[in-house]
């Protein structure tokens, strides 16, 4: 396949333009909101990804030309006491879609995570996008819950802005 992933240095001008291009991408399509990122982000996020040092960016590239992404968040389960790595975006560009690459880039976070001792990876899926549920569900992830009669946990939030 020629597609080569990386770990993200934010410093390069180059991994921040990838970051930006695939994740604008994936902001513009139905499964990402439909719409574009803002020039706030262009012009911010790699600088402010770089300021957290739980931030870990993964970028697949063919040749010099993007072709996905995974950006992950390092959070801390208090029940088992250990860090657990949060996929925060799966994006893949349109032209790469089918390829492996989403799949390859999951591998490569949990290498990852298990290097940085975690005991979980998580990560939030829309209920309508079957493709990302199904690839996920191949790749060992699955509704979380603690109990079956308490049920499976369900993601929330509460803008602020």
């Amino acid at each position: 396949m020629g597609i080569d992933i990386i770990k993200a240095d934010l410093g390069n001008a180059a991994h921040a333009a990838a970051l930006f291009e695939t994740l604008n991408a994936y902001a513009s399509d139905i499964m990402g909101g439909g719409k574009q990122l803002s020039d706030y982000v262009r012009d911010n996020l790699a600088a402010e990804l770089k300021k957290r040092p739980t931030a870990h960016v993964f970028l697949a590239f063919d040749g010099d030309r993007p072709a996905g992404l995974a950006t992950c968040i390092e959070g801390f389960s208090t029940f088992s006491c250990k860090p657990l790595l949060n996929i925060h975006d799966l994006a893949v560009m349109p032209a790469y879609r089918g390829q492996g690459i989403a799949r390859s880039l999951i591998a490569r976070v949990e290498e990852e995570a298990r290097a940085l001792d975690c005991c979980k990876m998580t990560l939030e899926v829309l209920e309508g996008n079957t493709v990302a549920r199904s690839l996920y569900r191949s790749c060992g992830f699955e509704g979380y819950e603690l109990k079956a009669e308490t049920g499976k946990a369900m993601f929330m939030h509460k803008p602020l802005a």
